[in-house]
């Protein structure tokens, strides 16, 4: 039996991805903190907008984490979280609070997780097309 190594998330993807994040929403008018992780959820690059609201950092990483270990964008899991919902009591089974606002998205490499992307600071779609746009410029 053969496997096939697939490329991890670089530190010089991690800043491709702030930065493109970082770019698609200025040129949108926006203050956003983005958050990279690696596959092991381990912190790759991440960057703070004093001009984003205080809390944009703390956002932005956990919609990383809930990306990463949900192996989904945050946009498709608020339902899930609903009373009722697949992943209702979800939040309390894990170490690390989630967090399911859009702007949360995987990184796939080669059909394989390899890390995930956080943006927050904007509306919920502004920072789900900010993390798009970023994973986007990776591929």
């Amino acid at each position: 039996m053969s496997t096939t190594a697939v490329a991890p998330l670089t530190t010089e993807d991690a800043e491709l991805l702030v930065a493109t994040a970082r770019r698609a929403a200025e040129e949108a008018g926006v203050s956003v903190s983005v958050t990279v992780l690696d596959a092991g959820g381990h912190l790759l690059a991440f960057r703070r907008d004093d001009r984003a609201v205080l809390i944009s950092g703390e956002t932005s990483t956990r919609k990383a984490y809930t990306a990463l270990q949900l192996n989904a964008a945050t946009a498709d899991l608020v339902d899930a979280v609903q009373p009722g919902g697949l992943f209702h009591t979800l939040p309390t089974a894990l170490d690390r609070p989630l967090l399911f606002i859009a702007g949360g998205l995987p990184v796939h490499r080669d059909g394989r997780l390899i890390g995930a992307i956080g943006v927050g600071g904007g509306a919920p779609d502004q920072d789900h097309g900010f993390a798009t746009a970023a994973v986007q410029a990776l591929a």
